[in-house]
């Protein structure tokens, strides 16, 4: 029988929003910027999820000296531009009204820098949804999806870790809930996998907005 969640902490990309376009705008520009060969836009849709810094040293074989400064070219981009290249999930408001209506605490976890996170909220008109944002830093701390876990719950709180849940479309969201010591669900209509989320030990799989509205109400 599944547990009753009182808390439910969302990711923002590939959860809420889909990013694809403004995040994969702003690698090309930090490439060109560079001098690096581009990739093609759905190579670098690997970038979602995990904190940049992580992604151009995996990816693109990068110091973190050279990750660094291919942080602060997606940044020139990102920050005019790029940060509203993005869409709402189709349902997704639907959800979030539906979770406040019966009751429950929402809080968004991201390592997308805060101010970011917040301004497409804002931008989208859900921000009145969620009683906390946790964002990364613009020097590139707080990035760990544990850290941010953590610094939403007690920052609104939360004491009873049974009552609280991630809910994301990486395995990164998993591992995080995991570390952290909180259930999970990974979704399907973002950029993860079944596989991914299997492997990751999430507590449950949805395949659409609708589905987290199930297994939560």
């Amino acid at each position: 029988m599944m547990k009753k969640y009182d808390f439910i902490i969302f990711d923002l990309d590939g959860t809420i929003i889909d990013p694809s376009i403004g995040i994969t705008n702003s690698i090309l520009y930090s490439s060109k910027k560079l001098g690096v060969e581009p990739r093609s836009r759905e190579d670098l849709l690997k970038f979602i999820g995990p904190p940049l810094i992580d992604s151009f040293k995996k990816f693109f074989g990068f110091s973190e000296e050279r990750a660094k400064i291919a942080i602060k070219y997606y940044r020139e981009y990102f920050k005019d531009k790029g940060v509203l290249e993005c869409s709402l999930y189709d349902g997704i408001e639907d959800i979030l009204k539906a979770l406040k209506q019966k009751g429950k605490r929402l809080a968004v976890a991201t390592t997308k820098p805060e101010i970011f996170a917040i301004e497409v909220l804002e931008h989208f008109n859900l921000d009145s949804y969620f009683e906390f944002v946790a964002g990364s830093n613009l020097d590139g701390t707080r990035v760990d999806k544990g850290e941010l876990i953590t610094y939403a719950l007690e920052s609104c709180g939360i004491r009873n870790l049974n009552e609280a849940i991630i809910i994301g479309d990486r395995k990164h969201d998993i591992l995080g809930g995991k570390k952290v010591g909180i259930d999970s669900m990974g979704i399907l209509y973002g950029f993860g996998d079944r596989e991914e989320f299997e492997d990751a030990g999430a507590t449950y799989i949805a395949d659409s907005p609708r589905g987290i509205l199930e297994f939560l109400i």
